[in-house]
């Protein structure tokens, strides 16, 4: 993971509050491209993989350079975005993950600006859409979503009720949470959405960088 600081939005439940605050900017790294590059490689061992570009909001930054770099060496990059800023960059992703935000965040998408990512990344190896759910609202909404972009692949995932990156999370509850929407979604007939839990977040919780 790559994870870039800034974010032009302020959800409600966000859980990478560090990478959105600029109250937090003191513990920020500022890093060139190449600083980048050497530290994929550090982690990587050298050995190809696929590089998720996450935040805060990704599309703030120009992460073009990296890419071709990354690329030209046998990296594959994915970027995971709300689609609220359209990049040329877009199109040369493996993966584009646009995930509009629902109405449980406190914000709502702008849908012009989610057309122009979507032509932005038209050449991108594959575009899916991921949608938080939280409630009754977001998981409404996300039919809506699907709706209005029927050829898309759509993921919903539960979402993480504990932010506070110091407290721990509660799996039993984070599970309850999977196996509802799971269940959900069997009672209903929705069988063209995928339901993808935070693996990271069952892992390790709310722990900073791993």
């Amino acid at each position: 993971f790559v994870r870039a600081g800034g974010c032009d939005y302020r959800c409600s439940w966000c859980d990478t509050p560090h990478a959105v605050d600029s109250e937090h900017r003191s513990s920020w790294t500022p890093m060139t491209t190449f600083d980048i590059w050497d530290e994929i490689q550090r982690l990587s061992d050298g050995q190809p993989l696929t590089v998720s570009l996450s935040g805060g909001n990704p599309a703030i930054q120009d992460f073009g350079p990296l890419i071709a770099l990354g690329r030209a060496q046998g990296y594959r990059f994915a970027c995971e975005t709300q689609g609220s800023i359209a990049r040329g960059w877009f199109n040369v992703l493996d993966t584009l993950v646009l995930s509009p935000k629902p109405p449980s965040s406190g914000e709502r998408p702008d849908w012009e600006a989610f057309d122009a990512c979507l032509r932005a990344g038209a050449n991108a190896g594959r575009t899916i859409l991921k949608i938080v759910i939280f409630d009754d609202e977001d998981y409404n909404w996300a039919k809506t979503v699907q709706a209005r972009l029927p050829g898309l692949p759509l993921f919903l995932q539960p979402g993480n009720p504990e932010i506070d990156p110091a407290q721990p999370v509660d799996l039993p509850a984070m599970a309850d949470r999977l196996r509802l929407l799971t269940e959900r979604t069997m009672r209903d007939g929705w069988f063209s959405v995928r339901i993808l839990p935070q693996l990271h977040v069952f892992i390790w919780g709310n722990q900073r960088g791993v």
